[in-house]
């Protein structure tokens, strides 16, 4: 829970600092009056000399300069606040969206996850810059100024007590108005941002379908959304500025009505003391006023901090790894016992998995599209928690092991593996903890079978690529993310659908490295062709989330339909 108040509390350094100031700051507010008004007082009634008043001049110099560096020390405490306040809820959004990012990628757009991390954590900052620091000084500077004005006249301070609470009641009324329009900003900048980066990432295609100008005039109109939103808080933030000087400048106003009468009326007041109170006057309101305004500032904040609280408290299924650090084998035997898995309360699920997956083999997921087979995947891989049943990894719960010592035994390759801006050595040395040598990269690159590609390129390994592989071929890449797994050297090694999409020469190439990497790991599959699921030593077939059949090619084209229908069809008709 992002509970802006409970979180300023634990700053405790921060806010007894802040009081410190205050308590300064309150002083020289005072002292800085009082010398003022002595100043006045001495020259135009006392008739004393420019000299004769010099010494209050250089203690009213002093004064305003030391309020001067308070101001700016207490601004540079709040603003430290919100940085350590900002990184930590970073943190904790990503450790959120890294803990299963599986998952997170399932909930959402993109764009919006981003801009809950940039816009709606900014957003917070001038709750923990502003609001904190000036309630702290709220708090304390009006008080010494409301005593001080008791102590020199009576009346005054009366008229502080009693005027001073309409300016926190209208506070509290514009607030609650101020929270429900941040918020209504918020969701339309986190929907703008998420349409924003689909469409951009999608400009390609959408152009190719005729869908660019539709597209342009949907960024528009949410543009124009997100505007309104911002004009409607920043119109509250107007009104509220206008009202609370209306307040302020009526206060002082009786203050100065009262303060005269006394003076040239009555003749009961001195002028010190009535010139004093009136410089105090407009100093007890500008720290009110200044808090209206924060605290506006402040419920705008807690608009932001309702959006990051919704994206911290989704419910998500996180993986508890062990910190026993167990060896496992190399390659080990992989066990699912009663395994299920649903994404969503309604949505696709897998039931009741039960299979061993034994060392040295190769293993291949088969089924039509949309049966399990990358979710079984995931499970496999540890990223994502099965929601009953166990995974056994040799004669220990998967979990129980530490998921650095997991991952270092696994490789994952998919259809479309991410490729980082940088070289090619860089990307293909990406998953080693230890240092690597040139000639052990060059001899991955040779495995996986890009030595020409390689050749072919004037700066070889060292050639730099775009962002997700840009500059390479599907293929390329994939031979890239190949060469990654042949330097690792994993025990278990992941495919999913690697070959999709691919030329035959390019998918020969694959099939080859894969054979090499079975020669001493486990090699589990995710495959759809035929010659892929016939090699395979282990065929697990599934058919809307349920293990329907396991075994040899030849064992479930004999016992299985489902399977015999789904290889006729890929053979256009003939069954062997």
């Amino acid at each position: 829970m992002t509970d802006l108040k409970a979180i300023a509390k634990q700053q405790k350094k921060e806010r007894v600092m802040l009081a410190m100031i205050a308590l300064l700051t309150g002083t020289m507010v005072i002292g800085q009056a009082y010398l003022f008004v002595s100043v006045v007082d001495s020259i135009f009634l006392q008739g004393l000399s420019f000299s004769g008043v010099l010494p209050s001049l250089a203690g009213l110099l002093v004064v305003m300069i030391a309020r001067a560096a308070l101001t700016y020390w207490s601004g540079r405490t709040g603003v430290k606040m919100a940085a350590n306040v900002k990184a930590d809820i970073r943190r904790s959004l990503l450790r959120k969206y890294t803990r299963n990012p599986i998952q997170v990628s399932f909930k959402g757009q993109t764009g919006q996850k981003v801009s809950v991390m940039l816009d709606a954590v900014d957003e917070i900052d001038s709750y923990f810059s502003q609001y904190v620091p000036q309630v702290i000084q709220s708090s304390i500077v009006p008080l010494m100024i409301i005593g001080t004005a008791f102590y020199f006249h009576t009346p005054t301070g009366v008229i502080m007590l009693i005027t001073a609470p309409f300016i926190p009641i209208f506070m509290a009324i514009i607030g609650m108005k101020t929270k429900a329009k941040s918020e209504e900003k918020m969701e339309e900048m986190a929907a703008f941002s998420g349409k924003f980066l689909d469409i951009l990432q999608g400009l390609t295609t959408l152009k190719l379908f005729g869908q660019a100008g539709r597209q342009q005039e949907k960024i528009r109109n949410s543009s124009i959304k997100f505007r309104d939103a911002t004009m409607e808080v920043l119109k509250l933030a107007f009104v509220s500025s206008l009202t609370l000087e209306f307040i302020s400048m009526l206060s002082i106003g009786i203050i100065a009505l009262e303060a005269g009468l006394r003076l040239i009326v009555f003749d009961n007041i001195s002028f010190f003391t009535a010139f004093f109170v009136l410089v105090l006057a407009p100093e007890f309101y500008t720290a009110l006023k200044d808090l209206g305004s924060a605290f506006h500032t402040g419920r705008g904040s807690m608009g932001a901090a309702d959006k990051i609280t919704k994206e911290l408290e989704e419910e998500e299924n996180i993986p508890e790894w062990g910190r026993q650090g167990f060896t496992i084998n190399e390659p080990p035997t992989i066990s699912l016992n009663d395994i299920s898995f649903r994404y969503q309360e309604n949505g696709f699920s897998l039931e009741d998995i039960n299979v061993e997956l034994p060392s040295n083999q190769q293993i291949a997921i088969a089924g039509r599209s949309g049966s399990g087979k990358t979710t079984l995947l995931y499970l496999i891989a540890g990223l994502i928690t099965p929601e009953k049943g166990r995974i056994k990894v040799d004669d220990k719960q998967l979990y129980d092991y530490e998921e650095a010592a997991w991952f270092q035994q696994l490789s994952y390759i998919s259809q479309h593996p991410y490729l980082f801006a940088g070289t090619i050595a860089d990307n293909i040395a990406i998953g080693i903890e230890k240092e690597v040598t040139r000639t052990e990269v060059e001899r991955a690159a040779e495995q996986a079978g890009i030595s020409g590609l390689l050749h072919s390129l004037e700066q070889g390994l060292d050639t730099a690529i775009g962002e997700a592989g840009r500059g390479l071929s599907g293929g390329e890449m994939q031979r890239v993310a190949l060469a990654r797994a042949f330097l690792k050297k994993p025990s278990i090694i992941l495919f999913d659908e690697p070959t999709t999409g691919l030329d035959l020469e390019t998918e020969r190439i694959l099939q080859h490295s894969i054979e090499a990497l079975a020669k001493k790991s486990t090699v589990i599959t995710v495959a759809h062709r035929l010659h892929t699921i016939k090699n395979a030593d282990k065929i697990l077939f599934l058919d809307k989330g349920r293990l329907i059949a396991q075994g040899s090619h030849q064992e479930l084209l004999s016992s299985t339909p489902a399977y015999r229908e789904m290889v006729t069809a890929q053979q256009g008709g003939r069954s062997e």
